[in-house]
């Protein structure tokens, strides 16, 4: 019983830590997610794919790929913004299963967030630092629509809406 307790005790200090993937620490005390940036890096990270922005439970900052408009987009201000041109959805894999994924989610930097999303990174102090990859249009093989990522070639956001990478400074 006490291992019980102390294992959930571990996890729930994890809450509000820093988080780094693909690499042993994150950048400094103001990253609050931060991902491999060896300059052979060819990952970024893949938006979720929605059929419909208009059932997506909507927050300031939200990114998804939107399959309809063939877009990747951001909600901002009562809206979405459009952060690509019409691209090609023939790649995305739509999950068939009939899974209530309304509770699913994981919370990094705070215990409790209003915002609903499968990854919501809530922290007033951190932010999030994107999978660095030179160059992705020449790069990376094979990108899936909604990829995100930092190039530090153009120092820009690069998103691929399943035909073209588009650039955003």
């Amino acid at each position: 019983m006490n291992k019980f307790i102390y294992i959930i005790m571990f996890l729930g200090s994890l809450v509000n830590a820093q988080v780094s993937i693909g690499k042993e620490l994150v950048a400094n005390e103001h990253t609050l997610l931060d991902f491999n940036d060896d300059a052979t890096n060819t990952l970024g990270i893949i938006l979720p794919s929605v059929t419909n922005a208009t059932d997506v439970p909507v927050q300031n900052g939200t990114f998804i790929y939107d399959i309809n408009t063939q877009k990747v987009r951001m909600y901002e201000n009562g809206t979405w913004r459009d952060l690509s041109g019409i691209g090609n959805a023939t790649n995305v894999i739509i999950d068939p299963s009939n899974e209530n994924n309304a509770s699913l989610g994981v919370i990094i930097g705070a215990e409790t967030s209003s915002a609903q999303g499968v990854l919501v990174l809530e922290a007033t102090d951190k932010a999030m630092v994107l999978p660095k990859i030179a160059n992705p249009h020449l790069t990376v093989e094979g990108p899936y629509p909604g990829m995100m990522c930092y190039d530090t070639v153009s120092k820009s956001l690069a998103v691929f809406d399943g035909t073209n990478w588009n650039y955003w400074k």
